[in-house]
């Protein structure tokens, strides 16, 4: 399936070494496992991505938190090999208050994960694995943050996508049915048929649905 829409995909911050000058190595993604929402990062999906960087003869920014505005340094190396995705990076601590901040958190062992700003070209669903494929994805920037998962981030991607005039991915959406109060069963059957799946006349479920509808208000 092929689906254009702005993501983040929030992974533990795995990292092999860091040193007192802020260089650092680790992986963003581990290819093969499926994670706490359910996607499994496919061996090559970032494949592409890379190529298009190299050619331009850059790198996706390295940014605290998603902002923008608050670049912390930059990646040297990124690419895939038999594990996932092997990033290699400097934060610019001796020119930058924030980055010298993340840095001692990161030898602390307190910052806990990366978060990756992309765009997913390519998925599909695994019924017998019950997880989204992650086959193509379009790397915009790899954050630094704090937690690399939680429900606002889910949110987030929904309304982003909303906004952007695309539909959000299922897996976001399903995620957000459960969290609104409906089942898994009843999750899986509006992504398959939509409102008609539902009996919308029991009260859990009224109260489920005007719980999403509030929860992604702009």
């Amino acid at each position: 399936m092929t689906l254009r829409t702005k993501q983040r995909l929030d992974v533990p911050l795995t990292i092999k070494s860091v040193t007192d000058t802020g260089e650092f190595e680790g992986y963003g993604s581990v290819f093969g496992v499926k994670d706490s929402y359910s996607d499994i990062v496919m061996a090559g999906a970032f494949a592409k991505t890379l190529a298009d960087w190299k050619a331009k003869g850059s790198m996706p920014a390295m940014l605290w938190q998603h902002d923008p505005h608050e670049p912390i340094g930059i990646y040297t190396d990124i690419k895939e090999d038999d594990v996932g995705l092997y990033v290699k990076g400097r934060l610019l601590i001796e020119d930058d208050p924030l980055a010298k901040r993340a840095h001692a958190h990161m030898k602390a062992g307190s910052l806990s994960g990366l978060s990756i700003g992309y765009w997913l070209n390519d998925y599909d669903y695994d019924g017998s694995k019950d997880a989204f494929l992650l086959r193509e994805i379009d790397l915009l920037e790899i954050s630094l943050v704090t937690f690399p998962a939680n429900d606002a981030a889910r949110v987030s991607n929904v309304k982003s996508a909303l906004a952007d005039g695309v539909l959000p991915r299922p897996s976001d959406m399903e995620r957000l049915l459960r969290d609104a109060g409906l089942s898994r069963t009843q999750a899986k059957a509006f992504m398959a048929c939509g409102y008609r799946a539902l009996d919308q006349r029991d009260a859990e479920i009224k109260g489920a649905l005007d719980n999403l509808v509030n929860t992604i208000k702009f």
